[in-house]
């Protein structure tokens, strides 16, 4: 049988990608997240993960998990506004708002699907959003979504975006950041933001999906670990399957845009709601966060560690003061190679290429956990030593 010309297409295409080292593999783990994983029948130490306090195989939320699905089973059964919308939703929306400084806070499914709720509801067609170069896909997403005008500014440089915003005839403003970027490990520079976002009247949407439980006090996040007061324009999303351990995600903020993020963001309206059973977990989760500065110390120490351990090497180590800490390479396939002869040391380190990061800025991407110790590290170093 004849293949069609559109199935020859999508053939090429991927033999385009794997000639270019920018095919992707599905890997399969038979051990539960954590720094120890098996695969493909081989045990690793895993650098992969953004579990990074530790909490996603952590008994307290294990029997958090267990003793919700008992009592509430384990689907919602519906979206939010229709019957899907339980106790331990309401629980967990109530604490989450209080733990991180907000009136009011909703659940969402997922961060992506957060992002994609948040900025069409707030702005379209004649409108328009700033966006940081080296936002994440969700985030780009996004802007695209609402049909407003989009805008893109250097990273992290704010006199840039002040002149767009100050040229920028458009009826709503917004601007649009990730707090902690994905790729770099580095912080958005949230207080000027902020005083844009006053002084030109805009939205500030901030992702911290990988500052939320490691950044500020008792992990409350990234704006405040800026210390930045509470803004009716300031809307604070952040992921609950990345420090906290399961799956969701929130968006806090002034109780009015979460109302009409309520009435108007469709991927709340029209997804079922989450898992009861993983609400509970996520009240332990918050539980553990909140006294979690030991795990926190750990994980500054690790990255010291790290750092230290690389420095003088020909490894290039972006500046990042996260538990995110990117060892440039440059080249798609030299980035494998040195993934793969990691592999084979019994390290699992992924290596990130375009269009994830910049065209040239292929990287292995280091990700550290509370949970990892500090010979699991060294043997990392040692390893990367090595290769160089």
């Amino acid at each position: 049988m004849s293949r069609p010309a559109i199935w020859e297409a999508l053939r090429d295409a991927l033999v385009a990608l794997e000639r270019d080292g920018l095919a992707r593999r599905l890997r399969t783990l038979d051990a539960p997240c954590g720094p120890l994983a098996r695969v493909d029948g081989r045990d690793l130490v895993s650098f992969c993960s953004n579990d990074y306090l530790g909490l996603a195989a952590d008994p307290a939320l294990t029997e958090a998990l267990v003793d919700g699905a008992r009592r509430w089973g384990v689907g919602s059964g519906a979206a939010h506004l229709v019957s899907g919308h339980l106790t331990p939703h309401a629980a967990l929306e109530a604490r989450l708002a209080a733990f991180t400084g907000a009136e009011r806070a909703l659940l969402f499914s997922t961060g992506y699907m957060a992002n994609l709720g948040i900025v069409p509801a707030l702005v379209g067609r004649g409108d328009a959003v700033f966006a940081d170069r080296l936002n994440h896909a969700s985030l780009i997403d996004a802007a695209q979504l609402a049909r407003a005008e989009h805008r893109r500014y250097p990273h992290g440089d704010v006199d840039a975006l002040d002149r767009l915003l100050a040229a920028s005839t458009a009826k709503r403003k917004l601007i649009l950041t990730d707090a902690v970027f994905s790729m770099d490990g580095d912080l958005a520079p949230l207080p000027e933001l902020l005083a844009l976002a006053e002084r030109h009247d805009a939205w500030l949407v901030v992702d911290d999906a990988h500052g939320f439980g490691v950044l500020g006090p008792q992990g409350r996040g990234s704006l405040a670990h800026f210390g930045l007061p509470p803004s009716p324009r300031l809307i604070h999303m952040g992921t609950l399957g990345k420090a906290a351990g399961a799956a969701g995600a929130f968006v806090a903020g002034a109780a009015v845009v979460i109302e009409w993020l309520l009435q108007r963001a469709r991927t709340y309206i029209f997804t079922t709601g989450g898992s009861p059973a993983i609400a509970c977990a996520l009240l332990a989760a918050l539980d553990l966060i909140e006294r979690g500065d030991t795990r926190r110390d750990h994980l500054q120490r690790l990255t010291a560690q790290l750092r230290s351990g690389l420095a003088e090497t020909r490894w290039q180590l972006l500046p990042s003061p996260t538990a995110i800490q990117p060892v440039l390479v440059g080249d798609n396939h030299e980035v494998l190679r040195v993934a793969a002869a990691l592999f084979e040391r019994g390290l699992w380190v992924p290596a990130i290429r375009p269009p994830t990061v910049p065209a040239g800025g292929a990287r292995l991407r280091v990700s550290l956990s509370a949970a990892h110790t500090p010979e699991q590290v060294a043997r990392l170093i040692d390893a990367l030593r090595s290769l160089a």
